[in-house]
């Protein structure tokens, strides 16, 4: 029996797409009956306990290779999980058992468990049971459990989709992932990996001297990024809070506290745009090493790349979208205004005036608001001619200063600051730099960022006197860097939409034909 498919008194199955109308009425009535039948048999549908022994796919694991003695030997398992396939044949059965680590083939027969056989087959596809029994290989040599015993663990109200695939139904995928996960073995293993990413994420900076730490994710006052917030109000205290834009400002806090080498792997909110690379609600990783630069940064984002493309592809080459991305190191390192000069076949600089940015742009079918500053023209620009060419892993160095106001200065050049941005497969991964660390030209920087937001600009930092007041204890030189863990694991899990990589990603509200639609 396939997905969505009921089949009681070995009677033809009935079917029911997601696409179907009007859920709730034949389908879900003689489940209903069922759960009474239950009932009325004095077992609860929805279960208690169940002493498991072992899971499917340890099982296949440790017996994928076994002989028929050594099954015999095994003794016997008890296993738990949903039915998702049942086929009967007179008074045999065939179904398979699926748990969170695989699916295992149960063989069920009238003469071993009696009247217990018959309630064992009105099991509904998506019903949950634990079984016990002993291992053996059927002709077909598949690992099978012979059923010995049968107890009802957990009744399933609704049938499960026979499809569920296709662009139709990619947003009803995402708003019940439940489901998702459920049908789509695929869906599973991204989230395994990205649990693995993030393992290996804190093992590699563990062994570093790191300290991991957690952060307020409602501040007084957003900063850390350029990003609009959301906000609320706490009325006990009186005060408007925001979520979080970025942890940066508290972990430096630490780092003049003391602590030099620090991280957080934190949820990071911005009231944003949604797209295939945005979600409101993200995942970052953000660290900061004291007595560092923004090049010892380039070194070890490479060494924690390479280290987690070898642990979850075992290999220093991943495809993504049908490119081969190659994360062998040093990997180039590509000045922004060099890069901006040839996207635009001009030369340009920190110098160039508004008016040839918007000309030079326009030529090319970019279009700067009138009256933007520079900083607004660089990054209009720069996303749309340059992002799209960085393929391979690329650093982007020597940003210019007004995009950059945490960041120290160039020694060289005061116009360009010592920051890096990293992209791979045109998506922007990491941004860090050297951080600023003098409280008097903190507070400059933040007075100009003011200066901003009263011209309009609501992305602008707000200023933080009490930062401020940190650095006045004084603040070691120092690096610091945050890495979008979503765009990492589209990368190593080869999906082009961030929603396949969230768990449940923030979509508009089900309209009522959607709620009946299902």
């Amino acid at each position: 029996m396939r997905w969505g498919e009921v089949r009681k008194g070995g009677g033809a199955p009935l079917r029911r797409r997601m696409s179907d109308p009007k859920p709730g009425n034949e389908l879900i009535r003689r489940r209903h009956e069922m759960m009474a039948s239950l009932r009325a048999r004095g077992v609860d549908p929805f279960g208690t306990r169940y002493p498991v022994t072992h899971w499917a796919g340890q099982l296949a694991a440790r017996l994928g290779s076994a002989g028929e003695d050594e099954l015999k030997g095994f003794g016997p398992v008890a296993v738990a999980g949903r039915v998702v396939a049942m086929r009967r044949h007179g008074r045999t059965c065939f179904a398979h058992l699926m748990d969170y680590t695989g699916r295992i083939q149960l063989y069920a027969r009238a003469d071993q468990l009696g009247a217990e056989y018959e309630h064992f087959t009105d099991c509904d596809i998506g019903d949950y049971v634990g079984v016990t029994g002993d291992m053996f290989r059927t002709r077909t040599d598949e690992l099978t459990i012979a059923v010995k015993g049968f107890t009802f663990l957990g009744k399933s109200l609704r049938p499960l989709p026979e499809k569920w695939h296709g662009l139709k139904d990619v947003e009803a995928r995402y708003r019940r992932r439940y489901v998702d996960l459920i049908v789509n073995p695929g869906t599973r293993e991204i989230f395994v990996l990205r649990s693995r990413l993030i393992k290996a994420i804190r093992e590699f900076l563990d062994a570093r001297g790191f300290l991991e730490v957690e952060t307020p994710m409602m501040q007084p006052i957003p900063g850390g990024a350029a990003a609009r917030p959301f906000v609320t109000h706490h009325n006990a205290l009186g005060i408007d809070l925001y979520l979080r834009i970025a942890p940066e400002l508290y972990l430096k806090r630490l780092v003049v506290g003391g602590y030099d080498r620090v991280y957080e792997i934190n949820r990071n909110f911005r009231n944003e745009g949604v797209s295939t690379r945005h979600n409101p609600e993200f995942t970052m990783l953000e660290f900061y090493q004291a007595y560092a630069d923004h090049g010892d940064l380039m070194e070890l984002t490479e060494a924690l790349l390479i280290h987690l493309a070898q642990t979850l592809r075992g290999a220093t080459r991943v495809t993504y979208q049908k490119q081969e991305l190659d994360f062998t190191p040093p990997w180039p390192r590509l000045p922004f205004f060099e890069a901006l000069s040839r996207a635009l076949g001009a030369d340009v600089s920190p110098d160039t005036p508004v008016e040839r940015l918007r000309q030079l742009g326009a030529a090319r079918a970019v279009l700067i608001p009138a009256k933007s500053e520079c900083s607004r023209a660089w990054k209009e620009l720069f996303e749309s001619l340059v992002e799209p060419t960085l393929v391979q892993p690329t650093f982007v160095i020597d940003f210019p200063l007004e995009l950059s106001p945490l960041s120290k200065k160039k020694r060289d050049d005061p116009r360009l600051c010592d920051r890096f941005e990293l992209f791979i497969a045109r998506s922007e991964i990491a941004n860090a730099y050297t951080e600023l660390n003098d409280p008097i030209e903190q507070r400059e920087r933040f007075i100009q960022q003011a200066a901003l937001r009263e011209r309009g600009d609501e992305e602008a930092h707000r200023f933080d006197e009490d930062f401020i007041r940190a650095l006045e204890y004084g603040m070691p030189p120092a690096a610091g860097e945050g890495i979008g863990i979503d765009r990492l694991v589209m990368l190593f899990t080869d999906q082009p939409s961030i929603r396949e990589v969230i768990l449940f990603p923030h979509l508009r509200p089900e309209t009522g034909t959607q709620q009946e639609d299902e």
